[in-house]
């Protein structure tokens, strides 16, 4: 049986495969927590989900592409067609975002900034796994930094599960 990611070598799997794995799931869990511990429908789990699958995707894209060029220098014919998955991870990962954007009794439309980092894990995920580890680094941590700085702001550690921060008091002497 033939196998194409089998002649990689031990750095190739590191750096093409297991360095953007391990930045997607650090920054998907990051975001996912963050959600999560403010009381979102999609938290860690969903998250993590999308941005290592969107990684994998990417990664397998990447590898598929580095095997058409070489089959290509050997002369062998090549079919650019497979090159379209990661156009259906973008166009999938809406679906899975309108899954989360609701609208209310009070015509209040929830989710919205769910959807959006749900979308952004996925193509985080999409660009780590192409091989841009530095790019895909830089936007993780803007956006891990725009978080923390957004939820300190608003009063509260996204760190911290909704269900365990402290509540005020009541005045009420017992």
């Amino acid at each position: 049986m033939y196998f194409l990611d089998t002649d990689l070598s031990g750095l190739e799997i590191l750096l093409k495969v297991i360095v953007p794995l391990l930045i997607a799931l650090v920054v998907g869990a990051f975001v996912g927590l963050e959600r999560q511990n403010v009381g979102k429908a999609a938290g860690l789990s969903s998250h993590i989900l999308v941005s290592v699958a969107s990684a994998g995707i990417a990664i397998m894209q990447r590898l598929m592409f580095e095997h058409q060029v070489f089959l290509q220098s050997t002369g062998v014919s090549i079919d650019p067609e497979q090159q379209r998955v990661i156009a259906q991870v973008v166009t999938g990962i809406g679906f899975i975002g309108a899954g989360v954007i609701l609208k209310d009794q009070a015509q209040v439309i929830r989710g919205i900034t769910t959807a959006a980092t749900l979308w952004f894990v996925a193509m985080t995920g999409l660009i780590l796994g192409s091989g841009y580890v530095v790019i895909g680094s830089i936007l993780g941590v803007f956006v891990i930094v725009f978080i923390l700085t957004r939820d300190f702001k608003r009063g509260f550690n996204p760190l911290i599960p909704k269900d365990k921060r402290e509540r005020p008091k009541n005045n009420v002497q017992e």
